[in-house]
């Protein structure tokens, strides 16, 4: 039987291994056939016999079987090859370096503003514990605003962290107050559409001190918007609003003509940042004196903020990985922002 494995193992069609099979296992097969005449050999030696016959067909099936696998395996390979596609970028024969994604440049610039306005930027995990992404930020469990949220939990106790105000509650609980401090960073919800993706981008501000207020907060919002977007005066509105981690919330708003697009100036309004002052409840979750101390967060979505200083119409385009739109509205790989040579040179 060993020239018949010798055959399999040779074998270099499916063809071959099928017509190998049916020679050895068929109706009219060698074992087969030996397998029938057990029946006619002595008592004592039937038994030895068969265990030997079926030991050499385990042998056979099992290394037909594997023959046949890496058979079907090169032929799926063969067939895929004439379709094969080489992702990878052609060697450039010009002397570019790349450039920098819109929002990796817009995130240097936002970093360059904050700091000048002596805030320090603080960084926290994408997954995060229900303590820092809820409780500690006045959202208790079962509260709705939890629902709005659509997270994505990986246990009971962690899931993807979805607003960089957990950044927050990790810096107070580090540095303590008074603190002056921002977080940029992924957050992650369950929707997309033109203007919104799974993962996503917000930039806050915390400042915590005694005789914080509200105009404070409104001064450093109105100097932001403006470094950020180059306008001289901006017009803001100030409205009412509700966020669990600030009493009282606001929503800040900026003139602009809707219909060129045109920010500073115009006859309509356009929202630009959720804001107000700490909670109490956020202050006392981290063990501070809310009596003594108090102060304001605000926060705005960053991708966002990109699309509209640089015209980008569909957020989705910010994560598809296309070169060519990142050619058209890519920065040039050394740029760096700064307020004194302009934040969009």
């Amino acid at each position: 039987m060993q020239k018949y494995i010798d055959q399999i193992n040779n074998a270099k069609t499916l063809d071959e291994i099928d017509s190998i099979r049916i020679e050895l296992m068929g109706k009219r097969g060698v074992l087969t056939e030996q397998l029938k005449n057990l029946s006619a050999l002595p008592e004592s030696e039937r038994k030895s016999a068969g265990s030997e016959l079926n030991k050499l067909r385990d042998q056979i099936t099992t290394t037909l079987d594997e023959k046949r696998a890496t058979l079907e395996h090169a032929a799926i390979m063969a067939g895929l090859e004439p379709q094969k596609i080489d992702v990878t970028l052609p060697a450039s024969t010009s002397n570019t370096n790349g450039k920098l994604h819109p929002l990796t440049h817009s995130m240097m610039e936002a970093t360059t503003i904050m700091s000048s306005l002596g805030f320090k930027l603080c960084h926290g995990p994408d997954i995060e514990d229900d303590f820092h992404n809820f409780t500690a930020l006045n959202t208790p469990l079962h509260h709705p605003a939890r629902d709005m949220q659509d997270t994505f939990f990986l246990d009971a106790d962690h899931m993807m962290r979805t607003q960089t105000s957990a950044i927050q509650i990790r810096a107070m609980e580090q540095l303590g107050t008074p603190i002056r401090v921002f977080g940029l960073g992924r957050n992650y919800r369950r929707e997309i559409d033109a203007t919104h993706t799974p993962m996503f981008h917000q930039m806050e501000g915390l400042h915590i001190g005694t005789n914080i207020t509200m105009a404070d907060m409104i001064g450093t919002i109105k100097t932001f918007i403006e470094k950020y977007f180059d306008l001289s005066d901006v017009p803001m509105r100030i409205r009412p609003s509700y966020f669990p981690f600030t009493e009282p919330s606001v929503e800040v708003d900026i003139r602009w003509d809707k219909k060129s697009g045109v920010l500073g100036s115009g006859n309509d309004w356009l929202e630009i940042a959720g804001a107000g002052m700490v909670h109490p409840n956020v202050l006392r979750s981290v063990n501070v004196d809310s009596d003594k101390f108090q102060g304001y967060a605000f926060g705005f979505g960053w991708d966002r903020m990109t699309m509209l200083k640089y015209g980008i119409p569909d957020i989705r385009n910010f994560f598809r990985g296309d070169i060519r739109w990142l050619n058209h509205y890519g920065f040039d790989i050394s740029s760096t922002p700064s307020l004194i040579e302009g934040l969009d040179d």
